[in-house]
């Protein structure tokens, strides 16, 4: 059984108190469930939330819970051993091989303070290495691997760290669509004691297929949030991204997939035809 991590309460947040944008979340808690996927269109406050939730940010007003802690009043390190933060851009500032990157997630535990790299680090390692599927290529360094092998090894950083819960912001974007399904299998597999998951994707249907739970964002509010069931419905998505798709059931699983259409405009397409035929 999973347990309650985080918990948002009367959360306010703007980046400038003179914008009229502002993040507001009355009441949402994490990690109950494996899974949770957080999906709206750009500028929606995705990407702030996972922020808060990771003590990066703090909200004007509202409180932020870390096992029934107020994240702002814990230390840096204390957070960082129970939470495993993973922004959409992580730009790497030396050239290390891989194996180093991922043993960097283990500094939170002591690493380099208490005496070196003990069993227990090298067996986190390379257990990260290999639930990524990076383990042949732990000598390589960052320059000699492709961008999603990058996106890989440090999503294995922060594996290796043995947090208790995981945020990721578009850990699948710089992915092929075969590491991206394999990517959001592995996380959806984890069960106690691995940790459980919050995941900011841009990809309904990957969320769709592969999420207990999905928080729809709007304009910096929780427009509805459930199972795919409830969340993938026309009616939602048509009231938050608008028209130019329909929602259809997967053809294995039934779960809601979004489907886009081509939507011509007047009688005739855009390369001048009609019913077939060229028009002059």
């Amino acid at each position: 059984m999973r347990k309650e991590i985080l918990q948002l309460a009367g959360v306010h947040f703007s980046y400038d108190q003179r914008d009229a944008w502002k993040l507001e979340i009355r009441d949402l808690v994490f990690g109950l469930e494996n899974m949770v996927c957080l999906v709206g269109p750009n500028g929606s406050g995705k990407s702030t939330l996972l922020r808060i939730l990771a003590g990066i940010l703090h909200p004007q007003d509202g409180d932020v819970w870390l096992g029934g802690e107020a994240i702002e009043h814990l230390p840096r390190a204390t957070i960082a051993r129970r939470i495993g933060y993973l922004p959409q851009e992580s730009p790497a500032l030396f050239d290390l091989t891989i194996r180093e990157v991922v043993m960097l997630g283990r500094y939170v535990h002591g690493l380099g303070w208490s005496g070196g790299v003990v069993q227990e680090d090298r067996a986190a390692v390379m257990c990260a290495l290999e639930s990524v599927h990076l383990a042949g290529l732990a000598h390589r360094r960052l320059s000699q691997v492709s961008g999603g092998e990058r996106r890989r090894a440090l999503l294995a950083s922060v594996l290796a760290q043995s947090p208790e819960i995981l945020l990721l912001d578009e850990p699948t974007s710089a992915l092929d669509i075969h590491h991206a399904v394999e990517l959001m299998r592995l996380l959806a597999g984890f069960r106690p004691p691995a940790p459980a998951v919050v995941v900011v994707t841009h990809d309904i249907n990957l969320a769709s297929l592969f999420a207990d739970r999905l928080l729809l964002l709007h304009r910096g509010r929780v427009f509805v949030d459930g199972d795919a069931h409830a969340v993938v419905q026309e009616r939602n998505l048509r009231s938050v991204y608008g028209t130019g798709f329909v929602v259809e059931p997967h053809s294995q699983s039934q779960m809601p997939m979004v489907v886009p259409v081509r939507e011509d405009q007047g009688s005739c397409g855009t390369d001048g035809r009609e019913g077939g035929r060229f028009v002059s």
